[in-house]
């Protein structure tokens, strides 16, 4: 492997054990905070992050004042109803079991972007989709069996995964924007509503020990995760790195193991093996066929040697840059997934 793709998997990595050991962390900090409060503090660590890292203009398109509507829809589904569920549902539910779970964020991600965008779903990705549902009904079940609390529980989690394909979805409309600028303002703009749904709902306030947690996994597993995420796709690719993400719930779930959840029998085992073999099939998958671009104007980051942006400079830019820039016509063949470049119907 060269240096490039091996700092990108590296980096793909990190993201992935950072947001994966949120889970149970989020679990262990958030006891006795209510859902509201520990989404605030979750996104306001991100939003801290999500501001720090933050790249000069000329490397970045910049979020403007059409996308807050967009921005504004995102956070109410994923800085807010997304991270309140979980949090609620993580208190009544075993960490491995919702780390597993949160698997099933890419089947809602897949399903709505096949109905939304209408993305194309071959047979290797709708059995891949088969699996990982499987896998979460066995999930489901098993606790529905185990007692009422632990089924709501983990009902939640459910919910937190369907709010977070929501905000997948949505965040394709400001895909071409500064990514962390995106974060910050979703992040800030889920802090402003869940600070005031916790208000209204009588939420006392964490303990400074709580509060202190939650923000801290809030930067680092949400902020610095994406922040190694964005890297990771510079160097690495966008396909290979989402790859590599994909195995986040179960470094969640063996952390939560390592920190002393007993929880897990024989079905939770069969659950995670349904979804792993889901995650690698989906994995697998590989799409490539002719395909025609139209004119285009945007704007966004990006390199000169990828196959899609041959227009001129003088003199060249170093390295990823950002500006005005127009696609000509053209038509080729080669493995895509459908990116800012790749929105063609089939």
């Amino acid at each position: 492997m060269n240096r490039p793709a091996l700092r990108g998997a590296a980096l793909a990595l990190l993201a992935a054990a950072l947001f994966g050991l949120s889970t149970p962390l989020v679990q262990r900090a958030g006891a006795g905070c209510g859902p509201w409060a520990t989404a605030a503090l979750l996104y306001a660590g991100a939003a801290l992050m999500g501001a720090l890292s933050r790249r000069p203009v000329e490397r970045e398109a910049r979020v403007v004042r059409g996308d807050l509507p967009r921005l504004l829809a995102m956070a109410l589904f994923g800085a807010a109803l997304g991270p309140a569920a979980l949090a609620w549902g993580l208190q009544r539910s075993s960490a491995t079991g919702a780390s597993l779970l949160l698997t099933l964020e890419a089947l809602f991600t897949a399903l709505l972007a096949a109905v939304l965008y209408r993305e194309q779903l071959d047979r290797r990705v709708r059995a891949a989709l088969g699996l990982l549902l499987a896998g979460g009904a066995v999930l489901v079940l098993d606790q529905g069996w185990g007692g009422g609390g632990q089924l709501a529980g983990l009902l939640a989690v459910l919910a937190a995964t369907l709010a977070w394909g929501v905000d997948n979805t949505l965040s394709r409309g400001v895909a071409e924007r500064d990514p962390s600028q995106v974060v910050a303002v979703k992040a800030s703009l889920g802090v402003a509503l869940t600070v005031l749904v916790a208000w209204l709902a009588g939420e006392g306030p964490p303990t400074a020990a709580s509060a202190l947690a939650l923000f801290a996994i809030g930067a680092l597993g949400y902020g610095l995760s994406l922040r190694f995420y964005l890297l990771a796709q510079r160097a690495f690719g966008a396909a290979r790195t989402g790859s590599v993400f994909a195995f986040a719930p179960f470094i969640g779930a063996v952390a939560a193991l390592a920190l002393g959840d007993r929880s897990p029998g024989w079905p939770m085992l069969v659950a995670g093996g349904l979804m792993l073999a889901g995650v690698a099939l989906h994995l697998a998958e590989s799409h490539g066929h002719e395909h025609a671009h139209e004119p285009l104007d945007h704007e966004h980051a990006h390199r000169h040697d990828d196959g899609h942006h041959g227009h001129a400079h003088d003199p060249l830019p170093a390295g990823e840059h950002s500006h005005r820039h127009h696609h000509s016509p053209t038509r080729h063949s080669h493995p895509h997934v459908p990116d800012v470049h790749h929105q063609h119907p089939h």
